[in-house]
């Protein structure tokens, strides 16, 4: 019976993980399958991994198939390393010890570089959450001045009609005052004319008493 080193899916619509089986090659997808190595979960950063190391490797090592994901898998936890390592063993290139210290020295390698990983997407999370916030208090910020210039053309609005009101009654006033100095200057024309008037009286009796001379003369 052939057998294959596959995923089955679970979970829900948009939040998928995975279970890591062996399989018949014949088999669906999500059917039956032999035995369970481990699971796989995308949904975290960097993606969580569990499997049972000897069980794969010992599948691994009897020939059986994997899909490329499943191999991927494998090959990320040193599965298919390992299982080179032993192939040299049996062909004398060298021993078991050299293949656990080689594994051993992978292995501490292979953490670091996760370690590093790790960090590095936290750091990356924490900046972006930064960024975040720094965008949001901008945001805030924007408008809380839209807000304030909104209510600024109001208050301008309610004192600009008593400054109007104050520049109508202006001219109002100047009006009263020039229509109170008009009678003013009316009545003065008259006095003076009044004043002209005993004159242009005197000439006659001047006159007359002129004639009563002349004829007391005769």
């Amino acid at each position: 019976m052939a057998t294959k080193i596959r995923l089955q899916r679970f979970g829900k619509k948009g939040y998928p993980f995975y279970h890591v089986v062996v399989a018949d090659s014949r088999s669906k997808r999500d059917g039956r399958f032999i035995e369970k190595l481990g699971s796989y979960n995308p949904n975290t950063n960097p993606a969580r991994i569990d499997i049972d190391f000897d069980r794969s490797l010992n599948w691994v090592s009897t020939g059986a198939e994997m899909s490329d994901t499943a191999r991927a898998i494998l090959s990320y936890k040193g599965v298919l390393y390992k299982n080179h390592l032993l192939k040299g063993v049996t062909k004398g290139a060298h021993s078991e010890e050299d293949v656990e210290k080689k594994f051993a020295e992978w292995l501490k390698d292979k953490e670091a570089r996760i370690a590093k990983q790790t960090e590095g997407i936290s750091e990356s999370a924490k900046k972006a959450e930064e960024e975040r916030m720094a965008a949001e208090k901008a945001k805030s910020d924007a408008r809380a001045k839209e807000i304030a210039a909104k209510n600024a053309p109001e208050e301008v609005a309610e004192e600009a009609p008593a400054e109007e009101a104050t520049a109508e009654e202006t001219p109002a006033e100047e009006k009263a005052e020039a229509k109170e100095e008009a009678p003013a200057k009316e009545e003065e024309k008259k006095e003076e004319k009044k004043a002209d008037e005993p004159k242009a009286e005197e000439k006659p009796a001047a006159e007359e008493g002129k004639e009563e001379e002349k004829k007391e003369d005769k």
